[in-house]
Order: C-alpha cells, then sequence, then structure tokens
C-alpha cells in the first residue's frame, strides 16, 4: 500500500509518497515527471493518521525549511530505478549542504556521460531530499532541474550555494 501527503514549502505544494517502510517520492507540483514517479493508487492522508516514513519526512522537511541541515540518511528512503539512476542518486545523496557539483563531475564518480548523469538526475523521485538541486552546469549555469529553475534558484539560495552571478 502506498500513501501520500501533501507538504506546503517556501518552494510551493509537495507531494511526498511513501509505502510502510520507506519514502519513494517527493515532487514539486507541476514537476517534470511527477505522474511517473508518484503511485497511481495511494491513500492521501492527513499529518496525524500518516505512516511512519512520512512524519519522518514531514520532519526533515521541516528541518530542512527552518535552515537545518538534516542528513537525508536519517530517512527510509526507496527510490526505484535502474541500477545506473541509483548510483547517481546515492552520489547525489553525498553532496554536502550548501555545496554545488557539475554533471561532468557526477559522471566522473558513478561512470558513464555528462549527458546520462544529467537524465538520472533530472528523473530523480525524491527531490530536495536526494539533493539533485546541487548540481549546476559546468560553467556555474542553474541548468536543468525538473521542478523549474525559480524553484532550484530558492533551494540553493536557502542552503547559500548560489553560484556568484546569480
Amino acid at each position: 500500500m502506498y500513501y501520500t501527503m501533501k507538504y506546503d514549502s517556501p518552494v510551493g505544494m509537495l507531494t511526498v509518497a511513501a509505502n510502510e517502510d520507506a519514502v519513494t517520492a517527493l515532487v514539486l507540483d507541476g514537476q517534470k515527471y511527477e505522474a511517473e514517479h508518484l503511485p497511481r493508487a495511494a491513500r492521501l492522508c492527513a499529518a496525524e493518521e500518516a505512516p511512519l516514513p512520512l512524519k519522518k519526512a514531514r520532519a526533515w522537511l521541516d528541518d530542512y525549511f527552518a535552515g537545518g541541515r538534516p542528513d537525508p540518511a536519517r530517512l527510509p528512503l526507496a527510490p526505484e530505478g535502474s541500477e545506473f539512476r541509483r548510483r547517481v542518486w546515492q552520489a547525489l545523496a553525498r553532496i554536502p549542504y550548501g555545496e554545488t557539483t557539475t554533471y561532468g563531475a557526477l559522471a566522473e564518480t558513478v561512470g558513464g556521460s555528462a549527458r546520462a548523469v544529467g537524465g538520472a538526475v533530472g528523473h530523480n523521485p525524491i527531490s530536495i531530499i536526494i539533493p539533485c538541486h546541487r548540481v549546476i552546469g559546468a560553467d556555474g549555469s542553474l541548468t536543468g532541474y525538473a521542478g523549474g529553475i525559480e524553484k532550484k534558484t530558492r533551494l540553493l539560495a536557502l542552503e547559500g550555494a548560489l553560484p556568484a552571478e546569480h
């Protein structure tokens, strides 16, 4: 069984999905690939009736948007994807709060081309918690965020990680 909850954040409404054991998706409303990440048959939960993974996700998001530096390892996460995509998402989770990296640097870490890494980053099913917003272009440009560049900019600003020209 899958469950979802809505979370009203400073970057807009988020939908978090989970099963009894782990968070499976976190998408921004209108995010590219949103339908691909959210389970079709899921029960929308109020905060008080949510299963533990959703309650933990809410606490994590509360901490993050309050300026804290919550560790993604504190949450049970179960993103679904190919082995390559999961390797990329694991590498994303290791990008420190307030720092950025490039698609090329990620490609050197996980293997494959920057383009293939970009595709995996774009299909990250657990946005924000698995911080795909921390990946920027080789020239420092804020490219390629499925949630939209404005939201990427706001997340990086929250973390104090905006490249100098922004």
